[in-house]
């Protein structure tokens, strides 16, 4: 029997030593389980984290998409109003210019109106002045006309003053 206690001793040790190789086996392979949990469990952080800041961007692109949408009818809007500025741009021009135009056209009228007046003006104040002359004249000639129907008037008055009276038979 002394046999088998040494063959129940190797089995013994043999069956220690596979426990030991079996410990060791578990034990790195739950340091590895536990090393691959942490790993996973900071992944699921790290994913849960992404997923967020995937959802926040995906908020963001949305908003971004709206913003860039209205920022597109926007422009459409002010490239109608640019368009629109232009034409009433082109059009003031075209009257701005038409005005200088008549501006330009209505400057040489009064130009002419004006030498017309100043001409018209110098012609009425030698009108007036040949009138003021033929006044003085006739004012003269009248004064002249009265004195000589004055003394007409009186040589007339005087031979029938100075003159006897006619003899009966005679005429005067």
């Amino acid at each position: 029997m002394n046999r088998l206690h040494y063959v129940n001793l190797a089995g013994v040790l043999a069956l220690a030593a596979l426990c030991v190789f079996q410990w060791q086996a578990n034990r790195r392979l739950n340091l590895e389980v536990n090393q691959l949990e942490k790993t996973r469990l900071d992944q699921a952080a790290r994913l849960a984290e992404q997923e967020q800041i995937v959802r926040g961007l995906n908020s963001d692109l949305a908003q971004f998409k709206e913003q860039f949408t209205q920022a597109q009818a926007e422009l459409g809007d002010m490239r109608k109003k640019l368009d629109a500025a232009q034409l009433e741009i082109r059009q003031v021009t075209v009257e701005r210019n038409q005005l200088k135009t008549s501006v330009t056209n209505w400057a040489a009228a009064v130009s002419v109106r004006d030498e017309r007046l100043t001409e018209a003006g110098s012609q009425l104040r030698k009108l007036g002045d040949d009138l003021n002359a033929s006044i003085r004249k006739f004012n003269d000639l009248a004064t002249n006309y009265n004195a000589v129907v004055k003394e007409l008037n009186e040589l007339r008055a005087r031979p029938a003053q100075a003159q006897p009276p006619p003899a009966p038979g005679q005429t005067p």
